[in-house]
């Protein structure tokens, strides 16, 4: 299983106010298409930042017992005061789908 760590917080930094991210792909080497995906993503989030610290993004590549491959994404949400708060894991046959719903159900935890 390959674990390839990226860090985008210096690249949407200024977007973001600071809020940074961290993606790791798990059973596979991950692309630039899937990390500004998810720097797109993490401008939404950008609304919170007064509460929110940074994220991590985990991307696994899920192997199905009929060849298919579907990707599953967890997305955990550091808080100002250094806790983790994880959001439902999103699983999707796109990883890009997967990434956006991860963050859809991050930004509605974020506004209840």
């Amino acid at each position: 299983m390959a674990l390839v760590a990226s860090r985008c917080d210096a690249y949407w930094k200024e977007d973001v106010m600071g809020l940074g991210m961290q993606i790791a792909y798990l059973g596979f080497a991950g692309s630039a298409r899937i990390e500004s995906e998810a720097g797109a993503q993490l401008v939404r989030l950008g609304r919170f930042d007064d509460r929110l610290a940074g994220c991590q993004l985990a991307l696994e590549a899920l192997r199905q017992p009929d060849g298919r491959v579907m990707y599953d994404a967890r997305l955990d949400l550091m808080t100002r005061e250094h806790e983790l708060t994880p959001v439902r894991r999103c699983t999707h046959a796109d990883p890009l789908v997967a990434i956006r719903h991860a963050f859809d159900a991050a930004e509605s935890m974020l506004d209840a």
